[in-house]
């Protein structure tokens, strides 16, 4: 009976061990099946729950970046230039919407501002004076508006003199200008007097507070200081185009006339030197060229 009993236990032992080793051996060819299909049998493969080839997550495009929407032209936008002068003249337009430029070859050559670097000057002095006094203000008005010299002597010091000039490199982004002498004689290429009326446009220069009071002045320049940019305007933008020219004949027999304007999308300068016996319209009729030319 002793036998009996041990052989039944025996047979049952028996019994469990060939029950367990398959599931064991199914457990490892799925294994097997994940990472190597080429190990196994196609019969294999046809079996295993493996996601077939075409059932294998595949990566989508991406996107195609957005377009940037095309810009419309500025008024005065680059066009080709050509101006029958003697003596020097560079210009550069610059588009306020992407801050792109585009000039003359010349237009890093530095030359004297005369007085288009007053708008600097009254933008330089309000925006480290948030309250000027009504005197400084309105000499402030008539150094733009009148061109005042003595104002812009008075501010100049103020101002620092030559540190004014370079907080004028430093936060309008400059390259080609620097200090020398004095206000008048400050050095300034076409691009970088482009540079400086978006500066002024943008607010950088007079500070939030003031800037628009700067640009309603710079718009409201006697009419005779309205030379060069503007009357080639069309009558329409001629009223909200902000100016600030400059002008002096020299001790060395030259002209210096200069045109800065800032329109609502566009910046222009236009920089001239040449013989004083041919006047001050000889080189404002330049800066007329220049701009008839840039709105082709």
């Amino acid at each position: 009976m002793r036998k009996r009993v041990g052989f039944i236990v025996f047979v049952l032992l028996v019994a469990v061990v060939l029950v367990g080793v398959p599931f064991i051996w199914g457990s490892d060819l799925l294994s097997l099946n994940t990472h190597s299909d080429a190990a196994a049998p196609a019969s294999a493969l046809q079996d295993s729950e493996s996601p077939a080839a075409s059932e294998a997550p595949t990566r989508k495009a991406a996107p195609a970046a957005p377009t940037a929407p095309t810009l419309p032209p500025a008024l005065l936008h680059p066009a080709p230039v050509a101006v029958n002068a003697t003596g020097f003249w560079s210009w550069t337009v610059l588009d306020r919407r992407t801050g792109a430029m585009a000039g003359s070859p010349n237009a890093n050559t530095a030359q004297r501002t005369a007085s288009m670097i007053k708008a600097w000057l009254a933008s330089d002095y309000l925006r480290r004076t948030p309250s000027p006094s009504k005197s400084n203000l309105s000499q402030l008005s008539t150094m733009i508006r009148n061109s005042d010299n003595n104002a812009a002597s008075y501010f100049w010091g103020l101002d620092g003199k030559s540190a004014s000039i370079s907080r004028l490199v430093q936060i309008c982004g400059l390259t080609d200008s620097k200090y020398y002498i004095d206000w008048a004689s400050t050095l300034v290429s076409a691009r970088d007097a482009a540079r400086m009326g978006a500066c002024i446009g943008d607010g950088r220069a007079a500070g939030p507070q003031w800037t628009d009071w700067v640009l309603n002045e710079m718009r409201n320049v006697a009419k005779d200081q309205k030379f060069g940019i503007t009357p080639a305007l069309p009558q329409p933008d001629q009223a909200g185009t902000a100016v600030k020219n400059g002008w002096i004949a020299r001790s060395d027999g030259k002209w210096h006339v200069n045109c800065l304007a800032i329109g609502t999308d566009w910046v222009l300068s236009v920089l001239t030197v040449y013989p004083a016996t041919k006047g001050q319209d000889y080189g404002a009729d330049i800066c007329e060229s220049v701009t008839h030319q840039l709105q082709a």
